[in-house]
């Protein structure tokens, strides 16, 4: 069993930037990948990025690549969302979410955490 911690969400203008952690207690997630998940309200749950056990490889959803890193400290049990150039559709609740393969799917995460809202003014 994998427990997930989301930190770190906050209200800010247009154009700032944010950095979400996730910290995992119980089971280590070292050996899997980690993904990060957004949700507006009344749309459907939205990829955004995900991380290989070992950090070797990243992937990014569209609306966000160029602007969001992914990263990880295994040390530490943690994976963060570094976010720049925030823009108001970014307004969403984040999951991070830990899953047994690299998948851009969130039927296939099976760990989550609880969510931190992310709100972006104009």
């Amino acid at each position: 069993q994998v427990q997930l911690v989301e930190s770190g969400g906050g209200l800010v203008q247009a154009g700032s930037s944010l950095r979400l952690s996730c910290t995992a207690s119980g089971r280590t997630f070292k050996g899997v990948p980690v993904g990060w998940f957004r949700q507006a309200p009344g749309q459907e749950r939205e990829f955004v990025a995900v991380i290989t056990w070992n950090g070797g490889s990243t992937y990014y959803g569209d609306s966000v690549k160029g602007r969001f890193t992914i990263s990880r400290d295994n040390a530490k049990n943690t994976a963060f969302l570094q976010m720049n150039s925030l823009k108001p559709e970014d307004t969403a609740v984040y999951y991070c979410a830990a899953a047994p393969r690299n998948s851009y799917y969130s039927t296939d995460y099976n760990y989550w955490g609880q969510g931190t809202q992310v709100t972006v003014s104009s």
